[in-house]
């Protein structure tokens, strides 16, 4: 398949895997402020029916009154028509895996593999990627039901579950690779909560329901308790599909401690404004994730050098030309890519100066570029583009 076709086709899925997953996520995350504004019903013959909790609202012109039934209307057998929140979730999973297949595995040499890290064939590179989502569902779903009962142990199993996988991720793939894959990883979990737990104790609610029979609570209690962990993983799983634009949060020897800890925060962010829909402004919370990510910037900011022999732009340009401009071109010559990335071109001396910044922080700070260091670019060659830089040659 041509490297333009596959263009087009990961054009196609991020753009569809972008629509679906804001659709998922508005949903949820309304769904969540809503369970946490929902009054006692004013109305006594309310509470009759089975009315746990109303709200008023009002949006685009119009007034809107929400009621939540935990286990249906009361006594009565359930005839209407029903919403069914799943189809975001499945979207965007399957739009994602697409994605996972157009560019990663598709790529798997450039894209999946760094064999500074790891040097392994592109077929078993391509098997740990997807057992690495298979495995992730199984394992925190075994996790959930041994300490259902107990919240904070399932927590912290949780979340020491989440440490070692981004950890032995790093040590596997490419740290860009390693980063989306933790995204993923969590990802998948949220909607396998969907597929496996949610809807399926929904279905047999509603099919109670229909036959007269009382519901069982304990579906809506474990479907609510997959809901919760949704919502936490949210914003880690967004800050893991971006990350993947900003070198320097994974590359380096630290990447994925710095991505656990950037998670983090969005995890306290994400429960400040749940306790916020209750009425409870926690400042503590964000103000700790305001810490540490100023912790984190601070920690991983880039280091002044020790003065280098001055280096002349002879010495640079066949490192570019040899290592980046096979892609960064008018024309590429690197076999899959059709344009430049990013519209990114070092094939002139006056385009290398320009792009100098970049090309240090790409390729001499973070060692992200080349891309799977497709064209082994050498560590001597790092510092020799370094010293060029630093010596500020570049803006003679």
């Amino acid at each position: 398949m041509s490297a333009y076709v596959l263009s087009w086709l990961s054009l196609l899925a991020r753009w569809t895997h972008l629509i679906a997953g804001i659709s998922w996520i508005g949903a949820s995350f309304y769904f969540v402020w809503l369970d946490n504004h929902l009054t006692p019903p004013s109305d006594p013959r309310d509470a009759e029916r089975g009315v746990a909790g109303e709200l008023w609202a009002v949006h685009g012109g119009g007034f809107y009154h929400n009621q939540k039934f935990p286990t249906g209307p009361a006594g009565e057998p359930l005839s209407r028509d029903l919403h069914w929140f799943k189809w975001e979730a499945y979207t965007t999973f399957l739009s994602g895996i697409a994605m996972l297949a157009i560019v990663y595995w598709a790529d798997a040499q450039s894209l999946l593999i760094d064999r500074s890290v790891l040097d392994i064939a592109p077929p078993l590179a391509i098997a740990v990627s997807i057992a690495t989502l298979a495995l992730g569902w199984l394992v925190y779903d075994a996790i959930c039901r041994v300490f259902a009962s107990r919240p904070t142990l399932l927590w912290s199993a949780i979340g020491a579950y989440v440490v070692v996988v981004t950890y032995a991720l790093f040590h596997v793939f490419a740290p860009r690779a390693a980063a989306l894959h933790a995204g993923a990883m969590l990802g998948t979990i949220m909607v396998a909560n969907v597929f496996f737990i949610i809807i399926p104790g929904q279905q047999r609610v509603v099919a109670q329901l229909r036959a007269g029979e009382i519901p069982d609570p304990r579906l809506g209690e474990l479907g609510k308790m997959r809901s919760v962990h949704n919502t936490y993983f949210t914003l880690p799983v967004l800050f893991a599909m971006i990350s993947a634009h900003y070198p320097m949060v994974y590359a380096g020897p630290w990447g994925w401690l710095v991505l656990l800890a950037i998670g983090a925060a969005g995890v306290l962010v994400r429960r400040f404004f749940v306790l916020s829909h209750r009425g409870r402004i926690v400042v503590a919370l964000p103000a700790v994730a305001a810490a540490v990510l100023a912790a984190v910037a601070v920690a991983i900011a880039p280091r002044p050098q020790p003065a280098a022999a001055p280096v002349a732009f002879a010495q640079v340009a066949p490192i570019v030309a040899q290592r980046c401009a096979v892609c960064h071109a008018a024309s590429p010559t690197q076999a899959g890519v059709t344009s430049p990335p990013m519209g990114v071109q070092l094939d002139t001396p006056e385009r290398i100066a320009a792009n100098a910044q970049r090309i240090e922080a790409q390729a001499v700070r973070s060692h992200a570029m080349p891309l799977g260091n497709v064209t082994g670019m050498t560590d001597a060659e790092r510092a020799t583009l370094g010293a060029w830089i630093a010596a500020g040659a570049h803006l003679q």
